[in-house]
C-alpha cells in the first residue's frame, strides 16, 4: 500500500495523461488562462465484483492513507454499485469506485470475465502500483466487442483494467472561471467534445453539484490479436454548492453519475 497520498495521485496522473492526451492539454490550457494550480476535485476507478478484485479492495488503498467511506450508489440499468471515499483534509481529492455487478450480467459476459480475473496475481491488488496498473491480461478483439455489445463497462475494463478513468478539475477552485457552462463552451470553441448524453451539465445548484466531461480520446490498443483505436479515458469538471450548514456538498448525484459514464461510449 502507498505511503502517501500525493505519491499515488502523481502515479495515478501520470498513468491517466498517457492515455488521455486531451486531458493533459486541457489542464494545461485552463493553468495558463488561470495564471495558478488546477484542483483535482475527485478521480474514479472501476472494477468488476469478484472477490479478488472487488471495490473494497480497492478502496483499501485509500482507506490506508486516512479516507473513509462516503455515500454509496446503485446504477441499476448498468449493473453497476460504487462508493465514494473522502479525506478530513479538504486538498484531497474524492474517490468515486464502482463495481461491475457480473453475477446480473450474461453467462456468456461472466465467462468472459471469469478468465480475466482468473490472470490476476492475488498479491499485485495490494501492491503499492496495483491502482495505475492497466490490464492483467491478455484479450482478444472480438471478446472486447462481445462485452461491448452488452456491457460497454466491461469492455472498458477488459481493454484498459486498473488506472483511473477520469480526473476532475474543481470548478470551485477556479479564478478564471465559475461555471461548468463557461468551461464547457472554451473547449468547445477549442474543438473538444462534451459529453451531451443528459445534457452537457449534468446536476443542478439544487442537487449541490453540476458537472460535465469530454468525451474520451481514442487511443489505439493492443489487443491479443490485434490493434484497434477504442475511446480509453476522459476530463471531468465539477461544481459543488454549499449545504445549509455552509459546507460544500461532498457526495454525488446517481442520475448525473449515470450519465458521466457513458462518456467512454465510443457511438457518442
Amino acid at each position: 500500500m502507498h505511503s502517501d497520498r500525493t505519491t499515488l495521485f502523481r502515479h495515478l496522473w501520470d498513468n491517466y495523461r498517457q492515455v488521455t492526451p486531451s486531458a493533459e492539454e486541457i489542464h494545461r490550457l485552463l493553468a495558463d488562462t488561470q495564471g495558478g494550480e488546477i484542483v483535482n476535485d475527485h478521480i474514479a476507478l472501476r472494477t468488476f465484483n469478484l472477490e479478488k478484485v472487488n471495490l473494497s479492495k480497492l478502496a483499501e488503498h485509500f482507506l490506508a492513507l486516512g479516507y473513509t467511506e462516503g455515500g454509496e450508489y446503485h446504477f441499476e440499468a448498468k449493473k453497476l454499485y460504487a462508493k465514494h471515499f473522502e479525506h478530513d483534509d479538504p486538498t484531497a481529492p474524492k474517490v468515486f469506485i464502482s463495481e461491475l455487478l457480473v453475477e446480473k450480467c450474461s453467462p456468456e459476459l461472466q465467462a468472459v470475465v471469469h478468465k480475466l480475473v482468473d490472470q490476476v496475481e492475488p498479491a499485485s491488488v495490494s501492491a503499492d502500483n496495483f491502482l495505475h496498473s492497466g490490464t492483467h491480461w491478455q484479450v482478444d478483439y472480438d471478446a472486447y466487442q462481445q462485452l461491448l455489445n452488452e456491457s460497454e463497462y466491461a469492455a472498458w475494463m477488459a481493454a484498459w483494467g486498473y488506472r483511473a478513468n477520469h480526473f476532475t478539475v474543481s470548478v470551485n477552485q477556479l479564478a478564471r472561471f465559475h461555471t461548468v457552462e463557461e468551461i464547457n463552451e472554451v473547449l468547445k470553441g477549442e474543438g473538444y467534445v462534451i459529453n451531451s448524453s443528459g445534457g452537457e451539465v449534468k446536476g443542478s445548484p439544487e442537487e449541490l453539484l453540476e458537472q460535465s466531461s469530454t468525451m474520451a480520446d481514442r487511443i489505439e490498443v493492443t489487443f491479443r490479436d490485434q490493434t484497434r483505436t477504442i475511446p480509453s479515458c476522459f476530463y471531468e469538471f465539477a461544481r459543488r454548492y454549499p449545504k445549509p450548514d455552509g459546507q460544500l456538498y461532498s457526495g454525488f448525484v446517481a442520475a448525473s453519475a449515470d450519465k458521466i459514464f457513458e462518456s467512454t461510449n465510443a457511438g457518442m
